[in-house]
């Protein structure tokens, strides 16, 4: 169990849906994620951390962007990882956002960090702190009670945002401050993510870590874009954007039967609606034959690499699911 204290009511629900899932023999596998095992409904919303932007009110803040598209050089499957793995490592790369709503700040350092050095043909391997983001931009939201991804990528072009790894990386500027936790397994490396308090906004120091080895100064270390802007909601555009310039940030709803995840094409089958949440497009594919020849997005998680399919999952593509395709943001370097 993740937690010490078992919620009796939310651990029947869970295996309510992941019974219920599993019979209908769909596109993905339900299961147990140690992180979220016996744990309460308010521990797993606080996982999420995109405001739902439900009348795009700040999505239409960005300006959208119209891609010529040329539907025969779209490939039938495109993965970053094995486009760019070497020239930028930072596509392979998950990170933790521990316990803090800060996934809307996650889903932007990911892709600005990618983009960064894919438009630069590996020119510029920095790094993009999401601390930096999540504690400086007021105007993004809440910090880890949620933050609107648009805004991160507004602020990413006005003020931009410094480097920074993952909890007590020190060879950047400004180390994101809370702890990796254990998500889904019994493994002893880190600690539970439950048994974590609920961590507050960290404070906008505008300054690097005191034990940093990073040479450059905070005042020094801006990382800005030239251009934010939105994607239309159309598949062809979103894939040759994503395939021109780098991964993507994105938001989707989630609902209870997410939690439960494990493997396979994610397709909302039941459950509450608990929140909104922020990731990054990879790339897509179709599925095997046993997943129904689906097409899918590829989305990189921030819950660490040992939740879903190795910190990713994939979600069935064309149809809009949970919202996925609607609040597409990016940025040109």
């Amino acid at each position: 169990m993740a937690g010490t204290t078992l919620d009796v009511e939310a651990q029947q629900r869970r295996l309510e849906i992941i019974e219920e899932v599993n019979s209908m023999q769909t596109t993905w596998k339900a299961g147990i994620n140690p992180r979220f095992d016996g744990a309460s409904k308010e521990f797993v919303k606080r996982q999420l951390g995109s405001f739902e932007d439900k009348d795009h009110s700040r999505f239409d803040l960005l300006p959208k962007i119209e891609h010529k598209v040329d539907l025969g050089a779209i490939p039938t499957a495109f993965d970053w990882r094995q486009t760019a793995g070497t020239m930028c490592p930072s596509v392979n790369v998950i990170r933790d956002q521990s316990n803090c709503g800060s996934c809307w700040a996650f889903g932007a350092a990911e892709s600005a960090t990618d983009r960064l050095c894919i438009q630069t043909n590996g020119g510029k391997q920095f790094m993009i702190g999401a601390a930096d983001i999540l504690s400086c931009c007021s105007s993004c939201g809440s910090g880890c009670n949620g933050g609107y991804p648009s805004q991160a990528w507004h602020w990413l072009t006005t003020t931009g945002a410094v480097t920074g790894g993952n909890y007590q990386d020190y060879s950047w500027c400004w180390a994101y401050p809370y702890p990796t936790c254990e998500h889904h397994n019994n493994k002893t490396t880190y600690v539970q993510c439950s048994s974590l308090p609920s961590y507050p906004t960290p404070t906008c120091k505008k300054a690097c870590d005191t034990q940093t080895t990073y040479k450059t100064a905070y005042s020094s270390d801006k990382h800005t874009f030239s251009s934010s802007y939105g994607v239309p909601q159309n598949v062809s555009q979103i894939q040759t954007d994503l395939m021109t310039f780098g991964p993507q940030e994105v938001s989707f709803s989630v609902y209870e039967d997410f939690e439960t995840y494990t493997s396979g094409i994610y397709v909302h089958k039941t459950g509450q609606y608990l929140g909104g949440h922020a990731v990054k497009f990879m790339g897509w594919g179709v599925g095997s034959a046993s997943e129904g020849n689906q097409p899918y997005w590829i989305v990189a998680n921030s819950w660490n690499n040992d939740w879903g399919e190795n910190g990713y999952f994939r979600i069935l593509r064309g149809v809009n699911e949970c919202g996925i395709e609607g609040s597409v943001v990016a940025g040109k370097v």
